[in-house]
């Protein structure tokens, strides 16, 4: 198990290489909000980098999300707890949609009209707003969720139809790019997601499409350069998962 002296190395590392990345792109490292993905993390190694400084933390499954959460809260407190933001970076079945909704702050895998209908009336019944980003298969990849970036006219039609529903905030949009050995192979899928939200941007103007959540423990840098306003890290976080 990670000492605290291995996760913050690691997570000194990481903000370096981010702030590189960003620099090379004419940004502002601060532009750029890291998620720690703590999938199959023990609970002391995830309060342990939260008490490190990392405010987001990504759980890919409602089940192991269950478990975990409540186990933070008493490690941290009510109040650090509080502080944090914790958000479902995995494929959401309908069927779970409720469970994710009293445990998670944001629903960072919208990636259908039906998921978002059901995650409107949920967050009506419990009296909030729901912090969601749409996630795209930007890459066509069958094994991919996401709105098919390939089916403009689908894509479109679902987009304008989430717009609508009144419980949702849709902040931006997710995807995940494809397992290469090169992480400039892609770059395309990066400045595909990005050229998609400036076009949603200059078509609902009123709407925040602040986030473009892209880039993992391998592509991470290359997102950044693309415009990537989030990055999902575990390996380089935590170190290779059991």
């Amino acid at each position: 198990m990670d000492t605290e002296h291995d996760l913050r190395t690691h997570l000194d590392s990481v903000r370096e290489r981010i702030a590189a990345a960003a620099r090379r792109a004419g940004r502002q490292p601060e532009e750029i909000e890291l998620v720690a993905v703590s999938k199959t993390v023990a609970p002391e190694r995830i309060a342990a980098l939260a008490r490190l400084g990392v405010r987001y933390f990504g759980e890919n499954r409602v089940e192991e999300a269950s478990a975990k959460l409540p186990a933070l809260q008493a490690l941290l407190g009510p109040e650090a707890y509080a502080s944090k933001r914790w958000c479902l970076i995995g494929h959401l079945q309908s069927r779970k949609a409720a469970q994710a909704v009293g445990l998670f702050d944001e629903i960072h895998s919208l990636d259908s009209l039906g998921l978002a209908q059901r995650l409107d009336r949920l967050a009506a019944a419990h009296g909030r707003a729901l912090p969601v980003l749409i996630e795209v298969n930007v890459s066509g990849e069958a094994s991919k969720y996401g709105l098919p970036l390939a089916q403009p006219a689908a894509l479109y039609g679902a987009i304008e139809a989430m717009l609508t529903l009144g419980h949702l905030e849709i902040q931006g949009l997710m995807t995940v790019a494809p397992l290469v050995a090169d992480p400039e192979e892609v770059r395309p899928v990066f400045c595909r997601l990005r050229e998609l939200r400036d076009d949603l941007a200059r078509r609902w103007p009123a709407r925040p499409w602040h986030h473009l959540s892209m880039g993992m423990s391998d592509d991470f840098e290359v997102a950044v350069e693309e415009g990537a306003t989030m990055v999902r890290l575990g390996r380089a976080l935590f170190g290779p998962r059991n």
